[in-house]
């Protein structure tokens, strides 16, 4: 089986409290590091979550390049013989941005500048990304019986008709 076809088979599944847990990590990564936003993007680009300051960044685009970075980069190290580099950095004049593999599904993604060092945002996303790493362990052998109750409450259907006729009145 490929590695896109484990991954797809294999989901994660987040609740609420996942992504609560996820959040914070992900703020204490970018308040040690002095980062200015982190991302955690799953390995087909789609966005689980972010925290700090994206207010001229559009997410959804960083989060496919991200990806697509990776992808590229896990070719160039099995053409070296190697089964992949776990981290990618790329340096700008004054923004840089590094990607960290966390767990085997998920990208953890560091947007800094230059008022902070590429040490201290290369040792707390190494950090933050074995946290997270185990994590999704935890995640992953989690129980059925203790994923909370998604379904839709027992009188939605009432509730629904009542809202929509305060809406749409005859």
């Amino acid at each position: 089986m490929d590695d896109t076809t484990r991954l797809r088979e294999h989901r994660l599944v987040f609740y609420r409290d996942d992504i609560a847990r996820i959040d914070l990590l992900l703020k204490e990564l970018i308040q040690l590091s002095g980062a200015h936003a982190a991302l955690l993007v799953d390995r087909e680009g789609h966005l689980v979550s972010k925290v700090g300051d994206l207010r001229s960044v559009d997410s959804d685009t960083i989060a496919a390049l991200v990806a697509g970075s990776f992808a590229a980069t896990r070719e160039m190290a099995r053409v070296l013989g190697e089964e992949q580099f776990s981290v990618v950095f790329h340096q700008g004049r004054r923004d840089s941005i590094q990607l960290t593999l966390a767990g085997d599904r998920t990208i953890l993604t560091v947007l800094f500048d230059d008022s902070t060092t590429v040490g201290m945002v290369r040792i707390y996303t190494n950090e933050a990304g074995k946290k997270l790493g185990d994590l999704f362990t935890e995640i992953e052998s989690r129980d059925d019986s203790e994923t909370p109750d998604v379904g839709m409450a027992s009188d939605f259907d009432e509730n629904a008709k009542s809202r929509l006729d305060t809406l749409f009145p005859d």
